[in-house]
């Protein structure tokens, strides 16, 4: 059965477009991992100021051992996770968000 991560991130008035523009440079680095069946950066339109990144994976198992992969630490910017200019490394320290909550979801069954 699916399930679906959803990270809520919070971001100041003026980031929303500095955050979609990181994902975008990111754009389908996780298509090919075990398991991983879609993405999407949700922009709120309503006034809020969080925007939210929803995956959907085949399984726990399989969002786990993305989340534990360099993949995963080379695109969230974490410390030896690639090599990479020195300002290009300093960049991706500052995050965008100023907070961001995971949200877990099973898709469920509706027994049709």
């Amino acid at each position: 059965m699916s399930i679906v991560k959803i990270n809520a991130i919070t971001v100041p008035a003026d980031s929303g477009d500095e955050l979609a523009r990181r994902f975008a440079g990111r754009a389908n680095a996780v298509d090919g991992q075990p398991g991983f069946e879609g993405f999407e950066l949700l922009q709120p339109s309503d006034g809020r100021n969080v925007w939210l990144v929803v995956t959907r994976w085949a399984d726990e198992e399989s969002y786990e051992a993305w989340r534990k992969s360099a993949s995963f630490g080379h695109g969230h910017g974490r410390p030896g996770a690639g090599a990479e200019g020195a300002a290009g490394a300093e960049e991706r320290q500052r995050p965008v968000g100023v907070s961001a909550e995971l949200w877990s979801f099973e898709v469920a069954d509706l027994g049709q």
